[in-house]
């Protein structure tokens, strides 16, 4: 009867220990999980005239923003008005060469990514990681309304769909 319950006593510390190996190790792994899984929000396809000689040239684009969180989705909601009209002015600009090559739709995600950032009010992303270094935390209630000084939660842009006829 001792040894079983020595034998009891033994697991118990064994599985003790395992608990607490197994939970101070917990925290790294939620870190890893609190990194919130970026949101994504498509919007309405657009069709757009190319700038091509001629004009009968067009393109039908499909985008999608990732966004940092959901709580993101609101404030671009907000916004996407103004962001699809500058959209359709960026396409418009554009040729059907520069349109049917990687480097052409990479530059147009860039500038589309610079037109959500300026219609947003955040600083471009080489100013927003100044600005971030240089404001105190605190300082972020007594910042300008116009000028936002956090960084961009706008991530990327996104082509859901492409195509140029």
């Amino acid at each position: 009867m001792l040894l079983a319950g020595a034998a009891l006593a033994g697991v118990l510390v064994g599985a003790g220990a395992g608990a607490w190996f197994v939970a101070s190790r917990a925290p790294a792994d939620d870190e890893d999980a609190s990194r919130a899984a970026p949101v994504f929000l498509p919007m309405e396809s657009m069709v757009v005239n190319l700038a091509d000689s001629g004009g009968d040239r067009f393109a039908q684009i499909g985008v999608t923003l990732e966004l940092e969180n959901a709580k993101v989705q609101e404030q671009v909601r907000a916004y996407l008005p103004n962001i699809r009209s500058g959209v359709l002015m960026l396409a418009s600009q554009r040729s059907t060469a520069e349109l049917l090559q990687r480097a052409g739709k990479e530059k147009l995600a860039a500038d589309i990514l610079a037109e959500v950032t300026r219609t947003m009010d955040y600083p471009p992303p080489a100013e927003s990681e100044r600005a971030q270094a240089d404001v105190p935390e605190d300082a972020a209630e007594h910042a300008p309304a116009r000028r936002r000084t956090q960084r961009n939660p706008v991530r990327r842009v996104l082509f859901s769909s492409f195509i140029v006829q």
